[in-house]
């Protein structure tokens, strides 16, 4: 686990840990707009998604979850980004999640510990 350097203008956390068996690489930063989100087990960016509260006027808040590279007939990728922008938004952020997910396999088990792992290490970045 590493933390950013304070004279980096952009902060940002990692953690390296095994999931089912699979070394797995997260890296999260926080942008000034986004934060951006890079889980990976093998060892590029895989699907990248696009997460952002929508303004309204209704107290239930909607959000708008789109796969802007990679497979795009994966619902649990979007299942797990939703979980992540709820996370992001509940802790009073208004930034829009920019998530990739290189994964093995996109099973149940692996993304639940892969939104854990994140929204813990998230209060260090946000």
């Amino acid at each position: 686990m590493r933390s950013s350097d304070p004279a980096f203008p952009v902060r940002n956390t990692s953690l390296c840990l095994d999931i089912n068996g699979h070394k797995t690489d997260i890296i999260i930063s926080s942008y000034e707009d986004h934060i951006l989100v890079i889980a990976t087990q093998i060892g590029s960016m895989g699907t990248i998604l696009q997460a952002r509260k929508e303004g309204g006027v209704t107290s239930d808040p909607t959000y708008s979850i789109s796969v802007v590279f990679g497979k795009r007939d994966e619902p649990m990728l979007i299942a797990c980004a939703r979980q992540l922008i709820e996370h992001i938004s509940n802790s009073g952020s208004s930034k829009t999640l920019v998530l990739s997910l290189g994964l093995r396999d996109h099973s149940l088990g692996i993304l639940k510990s892969i939104v854990s792992a994140v929204t813990e290490k998230l209060a260090e970045v946000i």
